[in-house]
């Protein structure tokens, strides 16, 4: 069996869905599509073929079957093996209990925002605020329609998990603006000079002057 580690993101969405039922990769394709998890795994067709490949290779799923629909080339169905369900269990518990850096690019923006102007820095963050709000509205609907549909909650709790990022951004967005709005945090200011920036190492605590 691989490591846990070897189980990328898209890795562990295949085997999610073929732990539900047999499926062929395009099934699995528009299934993910239908229930939005290209928002939490990047995913392609060609990308997904090829993952489910790799899972094969590894003996995490097998070839359940082929089918043909009219002149379309034949489709291979696949299931989930033991050993798959053993990968994705353990993938599964490490994700949950380990937090990693994930290296995402907003706060790196952030940490170089000093580079622009106030008046920019607030325009875009501006914009930025309307999409996160866009993309909050879209959340709350969904929740709406899985709870309409009777859903199990345990089945969507990541969609909650996103709603609650989503307000903590705003919230944290929205303060730092009011802070450049009013002046609390001073901003175009001058640029400290290289040396000001240079680390300057502390002496030696046994060297005296």
């Amino acid at each position: 069996m691989p490591k846990i580690a070897e189980l990328t993101p898209l890795g562990v969405a295949s085997l999610a869905l073929l732990a539900e039922q047999p499926m062929h990769p395009y099934e699995m394709y528009q299934l993910l599509m239908a229930r939005h998890e290209d928002r939490l795994v990047k995913v392609r067709p060609g990308t997904l073929y090829h993952a489910v490949g790799r899972l094969a290779e590894s003996g995490l799923v097998e070839a359940a079957g082929t089918e043909r629909e009219g002149n379309r080339p034949e489709r291979t169905t696949y299931r989930i093996t033991a050993a798959g369900h053993e990968a994705l269990d353990a993938r599964i518990q490490d994700m949950l209990s380990t937090p990693v850096n994930e290296y995402p690019v907003f706060p790196h923006a952030i940490a170089e925002a000093h580079n622009l102007p106030a008046a920019v820095v607030m325009e875009l963050l501006a914009e930025r605020l309307v999409a996160l709000g866009t993309d909050l509205d879209f959340l709350v609907h969904a929740e709406a329609t899985v709870t309409a549909k009777g859903l199990d909650r345990k089945y969507w709790i990541d969609i909650t998990y996103q709603q609650a990022m989503r307000r903590t951004e705003i919230a944290w967005i929205r303060e730092l603006l009011e802070e450049l709005r009013t002046g609390r945090l001073p901003w175009d200011e001058p640029r400290p000079t290289p040396t000001e920036l240079s680390y300057k190492p502390k002496e030696s605590l046994g060297k005296r002057s």
